[in-house]
């Protein structure tokens, strides 16, 4: 008997018809494509086969999770540990491509671990300008017995030029006031209250780089899959909303379940996704379609970011 899944369960899944439905809706590519040919579509495809056909200067931001230094099984496939010099080959490999595809004044984000980190601004320092490492509490870490636990992972800002497009107000935490102070007026000082019955009190400030407001996708949210290691929409709705702009091209050259190019739908942005794994490019195209009736993005509301959100 085939146990069923809890009432509250809300995991992605895809049955054997739907993996073959939704994965032929991705193209894949045999010749140097043109924008309109890889537009708002998954390519499925190995990254480094497909970045050699894709035009120049045609994404606005990059976002990047790629595996990291570790050994880990992406569906059919594993990701093998290599020694330090052989990863940055591989980084450099792609990072180089991935120069060509951004636009003189593109934004590039490149998702790490705390060991994985170490890498980054060397590799990716030679093509990009460095503008800030943002820290994210990932609040699900394992325990280790001899070690601390793990919680944090890394997400390296870089842009292509010293003209980019960083939007702040797009991406202001909402905080609630403890100490609401008036001015000798009577007038809130840097506060507001919601505009419901409940008389709660909030300030919208600006974001550091140090991110504990993230939730990780599980069993009861709706955008949760199988996949091993999926990023969550809230996190990276902040940084498409910051670096672009509605229209604006979002390009993420190793895709997995579809993150990146289902939050840029949501936000109104275009979007280019790279992934070799068949149920994952299904995943994702499946994401998609869902997409296009519910822009919901859990943590994100009314234009605000709310503080971590565990429903």
């Amino acid at each position: 008997m085939t146990s069923q899944p809890a009432p509250r369960n809300k995991t992605i899944t895809l049955s054997p018809e739907e993996t073959d439905k939704y994965a032929a809706r991705a193209v894949t590519l045999n010749n140097k494509a043109k924008l309109k040919d890889i537009l708002d579509k998954t390519i499925w495809q190995d990254t480094f086969e497909a970045l050699k056909f894709l035009p120049a200067d045609f994404a606005d931001l990059v976002v990047v999770d790629p595996p990291y230094n570790l050994t880990k099984k992406f569906g059919t496939k594993e990701f093998k540990s290599m020694d330090w010099n052989a990863y940055k080959k591989w980084m450099d490999k792609w990072l180089a491509e991935v120069f060509i595809s951004l636009k003189p004044n593109g934004t590039l984000y490149i998702c790490s671990d705390w060991n994985t980190s170490i890498a980054i601004p060397e590799i990716a320092g030679k093509y990009f300008l460095l503008k800030n490492r943002i820290t994210w509490e990932r609040e699900k870490g394992r325990s280790s017995g001899n070690n601390w636990k793990n919680c944090m992972e890394d997400i390296w800002f870089f842009t292509k030029s010293a003209e980019y497009t960083f939007n702040l107000d797009a991406v202001k935490l909402k905080r609630p006031v403890l100490a609401p102070y008036k001015d000798d007026n009577g007038v809130p000082k840097d506060w507001q209250e919601e505009a419901d019955d409940s008389g709660a009190k909030f300030r919208l400030t600006a974001p550091s780089n140090l991110w504990t407001d993230i939730s990780i996708p599980f069993w009861s949210m709706a955008e949760n899959t199988p996949h091993p290691t999926q990023k969550p929409e809230k996190l990276i709705a902040k940084l498409i909303l910051a670096s672009s702009n509605e229209g604006d091209v979002v390009f993420d050259p190793f895709l997995g379940s579809g993150t990146t190019s289902v939050t840029a739908k949501k936000l109104g942005r275009h979007f280019v996704g790279i992934e070799r794994e068949k149920e994952y490019v299904a995943l994702a195209e499946k994401r998609l379609e869902k997409a296009e009736t519910d822009k919901s993005i859990q943590g994100y509301e009314d234009g605000v970011f709310k503080l971590r959100h565990d429903k």
